[in-house]
């Protein structure tokens, strides 16, 4: 027996593992890995044949992001194989978008129907010709996963237009309440608003956090605090950032430290909001992540969440939460705001990544009078509804929420473990669900562990300077994060 099995049976787990063990024995979990039971590595990675399809593909585009290239009708289930032929146990999973695992036979039956095949080859531009059965696929997969009390409904193509039209719904919604009654097409507002100037394009500001990430299209950039590249030569908006809590771990070893922290950020909210509406720049809207990914994996407690949607009732500004990468199921709930437990929902959750298809849920007095206000070509895509529906079947069926939640409880156990026996190298584990990280003393340390990791035929990611994050798919079993904790180790030695 592996010495992390033999750490996981340490006193402080062997209740739950035995427990698990039980469950284990009574349940048959669908094969979706294929041939693979564990990785297999050939070569280093990036392999010569990734390598030479980078040069090739270098001489017609940017390619610094490229990892490794991949063989995708190779891969299977949470296995991703690299063109060298290197099997790896994929714990990043396309930055977090990979809902079932890859090659999942339910997916692939979406394309056997005729009527997918039909709206792929016609793609219909959704919100001016929508399909007959349009409205009831929406019913049948998106409305059934909205957040309680959030009945409408807005479809886009990805996580930073899903968020940068959120703004402009908070804005419109906004503005509307502040008149009182509609616009002539001869006001002032219609007037000014053609040339950029108020009163019809308003001094108005979303408040964001450091260490935030919401994307990179221009408004979104304005509340996007993570890199400095991400913004570097781009022109900002002036609007408010307010500090993130910084928490310490163990969270039990410094609860009265870090409620302090969540109530001096609280605090500085507040004042934040007042001096921007001081100034004339009104904050209609805040959003914050339930985990800050990109910015780190830095989380928060729920006191600190529900507190601030009680300061946004308070000073009338939207609260919009950016669930683009921590809705899914990974933290154990379909989203992650859920585990506040708080009384209503968010006005606005943003969406995209593991749903595959992209967008915004919303209180229904956001919703705009006008046509045209939010509004773009295709406004999302037919086949990714069509995907999104055949995966929550398969969520419900094998209770692959129960499944996250057990295997997340197998691999922060384990991740705490190291961080005893490693403490010069690594610490802070964390996580909700298999929604995991734990950080590395230096930028430097991190990166050469993801590198050996990855040569060892596990793939994670980094997030924030440090950060090893983990975001396996939803059938991602505890077998899967023992073989991961015991290469962990491997490299730690």
């Amino acid at each position: 027996m592996s010495s992390i099995m033999r750490s996981c049976r340490a006193p402080a787990a062997s209740l739950w593992l035995s427990r698990h063990a039980s469950n284990q024995a009574n349940r048959a979990f669908r094969n979706v890995d294929g041939p693979y039971t564990a990785p297999l590595v050939k070569t280093p990675i990036p392999g010569p044949k990734s390598k030479a399809l980078l040069a090739d593909m270098d001489q017609i585009m940017q390619t610094g992001a490229v990892q490794f290239f991949v063989d995708y009708e190779r891969s299977h289930g949470n296995y991703v194989v690299d063109a060298d032929g290197n099997v790896l146990l994929d714990v990043f999973c396309q930055t977090s978008s990979i809902f079932l695992g890859y090659n999942h036979p339910v997916m692939k039956d979406v394309f056997l129907d005729d009527k997918n095949l039909l709206s792929m080859i016609s793609r219909p531009a959704l919100a001016s010709f929508p399909p007959v059965d349009y409205a009831q696929q929406i019913r049948d997969s998106l409305i059934s996963i909205a957040p309680k009390g959030l009945t409408q409904f807005t479809q886009m193509m990805c996580g930073s237009c899903s968020n940068e039209n959120a703004y402009k719904a908070a804005f419109i919604a906004y503005m509307a309440r502040q008149r009182g009654k509609p616009l002539s097409t001869e006001s002032e507002e219609y007037k000014t608003a053609i040339v950029n100037q108020p009163p019809g394009c308003p001094d108005l500001s979303v408040l964001s956090f450091m260490g935030a990430f919401h994307g990179r299209t221009f408004g979104c950039l304005s509340t996007t605090h993570s890199k400095a590249i991400h913004k570097l030569d781009i022109p900002a908006f002036d609007w408010p950032i307010a500090p993130f809590p910084v928490l310490k771990y163990p969270l039990d070893q410094f609860k009265r430290e870090n409620e302090a922290e969540e109530k001096r950020c609280l605090e500085q909210t507040a004042d934040l909001i007042d001096k921007w509406n001081k100034k004339g720049s009104r904050v209609a809207a805040l959003i914050v992540e339930p985990i800050q990914a990109e910015g780190g994996d830095r989380h928060a407690s729920p006191n600190f969440f529900l507190g601030l949607q009680k300061l946004c009732k308070e000073k009338d500004v939207v609260f919009i939460v950016d669930e683009v990468q921590t809705g899914g199921g990974n933290t154990g709930t379909l989203w992650a705001h859920e585990l506040w437990n708080g009384a209503e929902s968010p006005d606005i959750v943003t969406f995209s990544k593991k749903f595959q298809v992209a967008g915004y849920f919303f209180k229904p007095h956001l919703k705009p009078k006008e046509p045209y206000r939010i509004y773009n070509t295709w406004m999302g895509d037919f086949v990714k509804v069509a995907m999104l529906k055949k995966a929550m079947e398969e969520v419900r069926k094998e209770d692959l929420l129960a499944l996250a939640k057990e295997s997340g409880a197998v691999l922060l156990n384990g991740l705490r473990t190291l961080e005893t026996r490693y403490p010069s190298v690594i610490h802070s584990a964390r996580g909700q669900g298999t929604f995991c990280a734990i950080n590395c003393h230096t930028p430097a340390v991190r990166d050469q562990t993801v590198q050996k990791l990855r040569n060892k035929g596990i793939n994670v990611g980094g997030s924030g300077d440090s950060a090893i994050r983990f975001r396996p798919t939803l059938t991602f079993q505890p077998k899967h994060a023992h073989m991961l904790l015991n290469t962990f180790e491997s490299v730690l030695k």
